[in-house]
């Protein structure tokens, strides 16, 4: 049996515009769905909680007994590393009197998961080991009061917790995004640089500037120079993602301010591949750029309805990451520029979501991404959950 869940504090009416068929017809959200704190705290029990969320690499808990305290939407979620090398993920509460295990974005590297408050003991997969000193019941057994464990997924190399532990699969979750991406295989390519940015906007307008580059002869002179943005093409999906390529120039390598590389190609990608940069958004959280030499990944937190985390990281080969004098500021320097024009857009819209004067807009056809994913929003919105069959695939291309 189905449960209805509720639907998001939101006209329905506006939520259907953003659904009709036509793309002549159809109107972005309107701009309650990134002011409201209301909306903010329902896509944090409904998006966030119920998808599965990215919250870093494996190598954030790479060492066998390493621990880490993320949040996915309100839930505290554990995350350690057993002596076989498994990821495991508990939500962030003793199971005695409720007391957090790890402060919220702190880490440790223990043999053991140890409460502060009364020195209960478990083992890194979750059972309990002792209760210290625990007189209060006659009968109390160990083995009946384990960490409440959820699932925990590894993708080359990005570990992916589902926080109400009712998502689909996470295979289904991916679709075919696995295939699109497994010739470059992140699984042991090393952070060379990660920025953090804080931005005075909402997060899904971080997203919907990610899946379009019609603004781009507008605010990235640096980007249209290697890459031109009429390149822009949709991939066919299955599963929870959105994106697809830009092709290269004639003259340039990869995505740096003179196009050249200071790095290699990838050795798995075909000579196609290395002449495109692709871009894709996996709901809810990581956008990940697949480039000939790097890959690059942003990794959003939403923070309040006008305020956003991201960390922005560049992924690179190890032996190249290692390699004597590699400078990874040749792919950082160049997207760190067109992140703060990206941003400051973003930043910009949200203000004008302030406006008495605001009313949803048109979609462009070279939109057709945002329109995919608002669309992926107005549905969850009136249906209380994501719907990977009703996820709208934009563009025509099957290729890879």
């Amino acid at each position: 049996m189905t449960t209805t869940l509720p639907p998001a504090p939101l006209a329905a009416a506006a939520l259907d515009h953003v659904l009709r068929e036509q793309l002549s017809d159809a109107r972005t959200l309107p701009a309650e769905a990134y002011l409201s704190p209301d909306v903010l705290d329902w896509e944090r029990k409904h998006l966030l909680e119920a998808a599965w969320v990215c919250v870093g690499r494996s190598s954030d808990v790479g060492t066998p007994g390493d621990q880490r305290a993320v949040r996915v939407g309100t839930q505290g979620i554990l995350l350690t590393r057993d002596a076989a090398g498994a990821i495991h993920a508990f939500y962030n509460a003793c199971r005695h009197r409720g007391h957090e295990l790890l402060p919220v974005d702190s880490c440790t590297n223990k043999r053991v998961v140890h409460c502060p408050y009364h020195s209960w003991v478990y083992e890194l997969d979750g059972d309990l080991r002792s209760a210290t000193q625990f007189t209060g019941t006659e009968n109390f057994a160990k083995e009946e009061w384990p960490l409440v464990g959820l699932r925990a997924v590894e993708w080359f190399g990005w570990i992916f917790v589902n926080a109400s532990d009712d998502a689909p699969d996470f295979g289904e979750w991916v679709g075919n995004l696995t295939e699109v991406v497994a010739p470059w295989d992140p699984t042991d390519m090393v952070v060379g640089e990660s920025h953090s940015y804080t931005l005075q906007t909402n997060w899904k307008l971080v997203i919907e500037n990610y899946l379009e580059c019609y603004h781009c002869p507008s605010i990235h002179p640096e980007l249209c120079r290697v890459s031109p943005p009429e390149t822009a093409m949709g991939l066919r999906h299955t599963g929870m993602w959105l994106g697809g390529p830009l092709e290269l120039r004639e003259n340039a390598e990869t995505m740096s301010l003179d196009g050249r590389s200071g790095g290699e190609r990838i050795a798995g990608i075909s000579d196609e591949q290395a002449r495109r940069t692709i871009y894709f958004m996996l709901a809810p959280n990581l956008l990940l750029t697949l480039q000939p030499d790097y890959v690059m990944t942003h990794r959003l937190v939403p923070l309040s309805p006008g305020e956003t985390f991201v960390e922005c990281s560049w992924l690179f080969p190890r032996h190249v990451a290692e390699r004597p004098g590699f400078d990874p500021s040749y792919a950082a320097g160049f997207w760190d520029i067109t992140n703060r024009q990206d941003f400051a857009a973003c930043e910009s819209v949200y203000q004008g979501l302030l406006s008495n004067g605001y009313r949803p807009g048109p979609f462009d056809a070279r939109e057709d991404g945002v329109r995919a994913f608002q669309a992926q929003l107005a549905s969850a919105y009136l249906t209380g959950r994501w719907d990977i069959a009703q996820a709208i695939s934009f563009g025509g291309r099957d290729d890879q």
